[in-house]
């Protein structure tokens, strides 16, 4: 083998290994790591301030113990999916910020690196990101919100037995059953039970004492079985009452009868995406934006984290928050025009990021002058 082509060869596996620089390798790990703490400030903050809501009403008896981590668990997929592109974004100005302060850029430029190279670091990490934005806004956000129909929708079913608690007072079937135990001991099996029946409009009534009481489901539905004890059945401000005992006495307790509400939020992408109906077309539209404010606010990010060495690595944010407060009260206008057919649905959501592209563009342009971009164009000259 001559050796010319083995230099060809090293040339060519050095290429290969250039590939991915030292300088790709430290931003996108810098932006890994910057992305994961942001997300997870934001998704604490967020889903704390929800499930203290979700606690309260299971304090009351709303909503049963059984299901409240699969609730929490549920609303951390929705939130990781609605705040990955503001993570994105501020990682991104934080990390640039950091390495302009600190006079890295300057040392990346001088060794002929310019924009372009940082662009190409930034999205080794944006695309993967923006993918996985993807699958999350089109397959588990709308799965997450579905499965917290379907727990809701079979916990209400069973409304009527939540909130049993030793030495309580409870209200059942809209307040024509109350129950009292003095005490729960082992397989749920209730002691020293107190139950009242009022029987409808009749205004007759019903009281029951029994030593013990365990809830069962028996044909015909749900009962809370007695044992050994006393019923009083009359009317109030008449004698007329019966007085029996008993070994065993069951009280039937009525299930609420709820439906199933199947929001928006929890179709699937692929009947949104075939459907013509204008609140579907604008949810689907409204999944697609996650991924593609990944994408967009990430090209911003870049041009707009250049700041003054003095200016300190959070110099932009403030002006970065106020873009994104923009950027997410134009999406809900977009929806509302999309909605009420003011702008056509092919212009949708997309428009905003329309402007996204311009407010970039006219960063760069402020940033490094039309002469660069005219170079650029050329192909004269090195960014």
């Amino acid at each position: 083998m001559s050796r010319l082509s083995i230099e060809s060869k090293k040339k060519g596996r050095v290429r290969c290994y250039r590939f991915i620089s030292v300088l790709d390798k430290m931003i996108a790990y810098d932006l890994l790591k910057t992305v994961t703490a942001v997300l997870s400030v934001l998704v604490i903050i967020i889903v704390s301030r929800k499930f203290i809501k979700v606690l309260a009403k299971a304090i009351e008896g709303n909503i049963s113990n059984e299901i409240i981590l699969s609730l929490l668990g549920l609303k951390i997929v929705i939130a990781v999916g609605a705040f990955l592109p503001v993570a994105a974004f501020m990682a991104i100005l934080m990390v640039l910020g950091r390495m302009y302060r600190d006079q890295e850029m300057a040392a990346v430029a001088s060794a002929g690196g310019g924009v372009f190279v940082i662009y190409r670091a930034v999205f080794f990490v944006v695309i993967p990101l923006s993918i996985i934005a993807a699958s999350l806004s089109m397959q588990a956000v709308p799965w997450a919100e579905r499965t917290i129909e379907e727990l809701m929708h079979e916990d209400q079913k069973q409304a009527d037995i939540k909130g049993i608690a030793a030495g309580r007072f409870s209200e059942y079937s809209q307040g024509e059953l109350v129950f009292y135990t003095e005490d729960i001991v082992e397989n749920q099996r209730m002691k020293k039970v107190f139950v009242q029946n009022r029987m409808g409009g009749s205004g007759r009534s019903g009281v029951v004492n029994a030593d013990y009481g365990k809830i069962e489901h028996l044909p015909g539905g749900l009962y809370l079985v007695l044992e050994q004890g006393e019923r009083v059945q009359g009317q109030a401000g008449k004698k007329d009452f019966i007085i029996e005992e008993f070994e065993q006495y069951a009280v039937r307790i009525e299930k609420k009868e709820t439906r199933l509400r199947e929001e928006r939020e929890g179709m699937s992408s692929a009947l949104l995406w075939s459907s013509d109906k204008l609140l579907d077309i604008a949810e689907m539209q409204s999944r697609l934006s996650i991924p593609l404010a990944v994408v967009f606010l990430s090209f911003l990010a870049v041009p707009l984290a250049k700041i003054s060495p003095r200016g300190g690595v959070y110099g932009s944010l403030i002006v970065a928050f106020a873009i994104y407060f923009v950027y997410g009260n134009l999406k809900r206008v977009s929806h509302s025009w999309v909605v009420n057919e003011v702008v056509p649905v092919s212009v949708g959501y997309f428009g905003v990021y329309f402007l996204l592209v311009l407010l970039a563009g006219a960063l760069l342009l402020r940033l490094y002058g039309v002469k660069w971009v005219v170079m650029r164009f050329k192909g004269r000259g090195e960014v």
